[in-house]
């Protein structure tokens, strides 16, 4: 026992090495997977054309939408094992490993079914342009008919991560990316295939990825192997599972509506703005991507922390996650803000896509800092299992307050930087609120909820 200890537990020795050890390879398996996310745009927009690249772009806060409830019930499967994991309870362990594979497989069919379902409906909600709705809904219902995979490779990465590995998700994920780049070129180059090629792409390769890291849990070590003719319901276990993930996923899910909101406002101003909006989009979300990383790094060495009562390493651990944001977002921000123009036309050259990509990065990028804070100050609540606290923050300004700034600022601001000066607010908002409620402790009073139980 003491070796699986040695190879995931952040309960002893240097914080800020466990938190860079942890949150190194989250980032890099995290850019592997935008990789070849990014691949798809790239293909689309160069061999099918700027529309098509619109229609890709349009999708992503649909997928936020759909995916969002799913991706919160992992990250409270993640809370819940870190903690289990933290307190040496092995057999609890065991038990909420398997009860998060029965789950992930029955809702994950059910989401791939609302998915397509759904489609076409989110599409005309969102006032999706003509030109651009016939493409959108043909890469949505095949990306869809695969979310079923997505969701088991999240699940397992989840798990792994809940029990301080985060490499071996990487190490998965650099296979899956070459996979899905030479299936991009396959299906749309070779082929000549439209935007469904590029969504079956994605699909083959998170089948893999589901693959291996399913392989993954039945090597574990037989305290808490996974056993496929064992997966079932642990009532226990599913009950503080989704006290911990449905109000992660209930934030996910109001946000990512939110920014389908911002997106309908997007459209209208056109394919060109959707196609800018949408290069600009996959260069945010590499530079979000360490933000990410430093947050699900705080919600496992916190989770751990609390269940081997280490509650007194978390405050170290914030203030060493905190600098490493900062100086990423100032690296990142300028490298990015001087040279927007040629990252940017990676993706499209039409000039015209190009002025709304660049306008968008460089009255951003200075403000990342915001979010990197934000994604260390919730990490850290949902760690300690109190995710209802940041779910009410961050719905509050990403959501109500975002929906209210876009309404208000539309009957003054008629021009696209209405869109600039919605984000910039909510952030603040949001940051502010996430660290006001750490600093004040309160937090520390359901540090214990799950450990106990």
């Amino acid at each position: 026992m003491e070796q699986v200890k040695e190879k995931g537990l952040m309960t002893e020795g240097s914080i800020p090495r466990h938190i860079i050890a942890f949150a190194m390879p989250l980032i890099l398996g995290n850019l592997f997977q935008q990789m070849y996310n990014t691949v798809d745009s790239i293909i689309v927009g160069r061999f099918i054309g700027g529309t098509a690249l619109a229609a890709v772009g349009s999708s992503t806060p649909i997928v936020g939408l759909l995916v969002g409830m799913f991706v919160g019930l992992t990250s409270g499967a993640s809370v819940v094992i870190s903690q289990h994991f933290g307190a040496g309870r092995l057999e609890e362990v065991k038990k909420a490993i398997h009860t998060t594979l029965f789950f992930s497989v029955i809702f994950g069919i059910a989401l791939s079914a609302v998915g397509c379902a759904m489609t076409d409906r989110i599409l005309i909600w969102i006032d999706t342009p003509p030109e651009v709705f016939r493409q959108a809904s043909v890469y949505l219902k095949v990306f869809f008919s695969g979310v079923f995979f997505m969701g088991l490779f999240n699940m397992g990465a989840a798990v792994l991560r809940g029990m301080g590995d985060s490499r071996s998700p990487l190490y998965y994920l650099s296979v899956v990316c070459v996979v899905n780049i030479i299936l991009d070129v396959v299906f749309v180059v070779g082929f000549g295939t439209d935007v469904e090629g590029a969504a079956l792409a994605t699909i083959i390769a998170q089948a893999i990825a589901a693959f291996l890291v399913i392989r993954k849990m039945m090597r574990f070590p037989e305290a808490y192997r996974l056993v496929l003719k064992e997966v079932r319901c642990h009532w226990d276990q599913l009950k503080m599972i989704l006290r911990v993930g449905i109000p992660t996923g209930l934030q996910s899910m109001v946000i990512s509506l939110s920014n389908v909101v911002l997106q309908g406002a997007i459209n209208g101003f056109g394919a060109d703005a959707m196609a800018g909006w949408s290069a600009y989009s996959k260069l945010d979300t590499i530079l979000l991507m360490p933000f990410q990383s430093f947050g699900i790094a705080m919600t496992t060495f916190t989770g751990q922390n609390i269940g081997a009562n280490r509650l007194d390493r978390v405050s170290g651990a914030v203030r060493a996650a905190a600098v490493m944001s900062c100086v990423w977002a100032a690296l990142s921000g300028t490298t990015l803000y001087v040279l927007a123009e040629p990252a940017l036309a990676i993706f499209c050259e039409e000039a015209a896509v190009l002025d709304y990509g660049v306008y968008m990065l460089r009255n951003m990028v200075p403000f990342y800092f915001l979010l990197g804070l934000n994604q260390v100050f919730a990490g850290t609540i949902n760690g300690a299992g109190d995710t209802t606290a940041t779910m009410v923050v961050a719905v509050g300004n990403m959501c109500v307050l975002r929906i209210f700034v876009l309404n208000l600022l539309s009957c003054y601001v008629t021009t696209f930087e209405v869109i600039f000066y919605t984000y910039i607010i909510t952030w603040f908002g949001c940051a502010s609120c996430q660290g006001l409620y750490y600093f004040s402790g309160c937090w520390k009073k359901k540090s214990r909820l799950i450990a106990s139980n």
